[in-house]
């Protein structure tokens, strides 16, 4: 289906064909909350736990929460713990001389640590009629894309491409997985990704089917890991994306990358936590005596994939879908600090004004059929940031779902649109890379096509 394209800035571009994001985790509402008891496994007990203070006086229920999922963390980082800038042992993917049975342990350790520190979450959290029926859904879509995510995870857990594990910063889960193409001759561009997961079950490894397309193309990707909640808020999601990008600007050549061709990318929840990071390194970089790691100037382009920019329009829309104001205050930390933490909102304080200035060209890509985060979300950025005199983008996938571009249409084979302006965008001026492009095989069908339209309806 053609999509419409609405250019919002001087610069000219040509589109080609469509893609996608992931869903939204759904949780459970106040009044359940007060009716259900929060059971805590007793094996916490045996693990230290970090004691986390609940932001708001309605949400104080949390802090059992926190404590559970920080003992699920403290074990990850126990377990994991590397020397930062070292490649993990146990999760380097990309060394040839591992066997086909290691292979096999490692991916089944790290499906195990995630299904562990998820259920106890949810355990913990109690259920409610609105999460019973998008848990189910989720459940349904995953069972319905399971023939291409066992696909993508060999690739991810086996391929020579893959380095896992790559540790950027000295906290739980400050690791980020990178994807390499085959060809090796000369520097390649560099798309640094934040993924989404609704601030509460993002992982790295989300990245995997992006991280492969994109790396056939020549294009190097780095899949930032942050942490989640409960085991932390926004402000440290932030701080762990920062720093990862940091990675990624200092090191990136050490891999092959081009540090002169690095481009910002998040996807959902990914994008709100890549668009912060971007802004606030902005402001950083207007203050006086402000120590930095990384410059906005490094970065070509921001990429905001299907996300939400703006706190306070959200959050009405969360809580009817699931996601319950309470637990979405409790995540950004209050609502004293969605201004803070809001992008649209942010772009237009005359005191950042000279920070705004500083932000790289921002491209917002979003499907009109999205139910989980609006395409007015991305709309209202894109006029935000027009109307200080930041350079914006705009490109809307008719009828495009939130999963349909991220998941299905890259699951579907053949070329999708939104992938196809995304590479057209990096390889712009390189005549070489976009020849390429132009003979570029079709990608393989990874899921039946009747498949992938029952997990578009149920997707949650």
């Amino acid at each position: 289906m053609q999509s419409q394209i609405l250019p919002i800035s001087n610069r000219s571009l040509t589109p080609p064909p469509s893609s996608v994001t992931m869903g939204t985790m759904l949780l459970r509402s106040d009044d359940d909350l007060s009716a259900t008891r929060l059971l805590i496994s007793p094996q916490f007990d045996e693990e230290k736990a970090i004691e986390v203070e609940p932001f708001l006086p309605r949400a104080s229920n949390y802090a059992a929460v926190a404590a559970a999922a920080a003992g699920s963390t403290n074990f990850y980082q126990k377990r994991r713990r590397r020397t930062a800038g070292e490649t993990s042992d146990s999760d380097g993917g990309g060394d040839s001389g591992h066997s086909f049975c290691e292979g096999v342990d490692h991916a089944a350790s790290d499906a195990s640590l995630m299904t562990r520190f998820r259920f106890n979450f949810l355990r913990c959290l109690g259920i409610g009629y609105r999460f019973i029926t998008r848990f189910l859904a989720l459940g349904c879509y995953s069972f319905l894309i399971f023939p291409g995510f066992i696909q993508v995870a060999y690739y991810y857990f086996f391929s020579s491409q893959v380095r896992r594990g790559i540790v950027y910063g000295d906290q739980p889960r400050n690791r980020l997985d990178l994807y390499l193409p085959k060809n090796t001759d000369g520097p390649k561009p560099v798309v640094a990704f934040v993924t989404g997961g609704a601030w509460i079950i993002g992982y790295k490894a989300w990245g995997s089917l992006l991280g492969r397309h994109l790396s056939e193309r020549d294009i190097i990707v780095a899949c930032i890991d942050y942490r989640n909640f409960p085991r932390a808020t926004i402000s440290d999601m932030v701080m762990d994306a920062s720093q990862g990008i940091s990675f990624v600007c200092n090191h990136i050549a050490e891999y092959g990358g081009d540090p002169n061709r690095i481009y910002l990318m998040g996807q959902s929840a990914g994008a709100h936590i890549a668009a912060c990071a971007l802004l606030e390194q902005a402001v950083k970089e207007t203050g006086e005596g402000e120590s930095t790691s990384w410059s906005v100037s490094q970065i070509n382009a921001y990429f905001g994939l299907s996300g939400g920019y703006n706190l306070f329009n959200l959050v009405d829309h969360f809580h009817s879908r699931g996601l319950y104001r309470s637990i979405f205050s409790s995540i950004m930390e209050g609502e004293q600090s969605f201004r803070r933490f809001s992008p649209e909102v942010m772009v237009q304080d005359p005191n950042v004004r000279n920070a705004v200035s500083l932000l790289p060209p921002i491209i917002l890509f979003h499907g009109t059929g999205d139910y989980t985060i609006p395409s007015d979300s991305s709309k209202n950025f894109a006029d935000a940031l027009l109307r200080v005199g930041a350079k914006a983008e705009l490109l809307l996938y008719d009828g495009r779902t939130h999963t349909d571009i991220f998941v299905q249409d890259p699951m579907r084979g053949g070329k999708d649109q939104m992938f196809e302006d995304l590479v057209a965008i990096i390889h712009e001026g390189d005549s070489e890379a976009l020849a390429k492009d132009a003979v570029a095989p079709p990608r393989k069908r990874l899921v039946p096509e009747f498949m992938l339209k029952l997990a578009g309806h149920v997707s949650p």
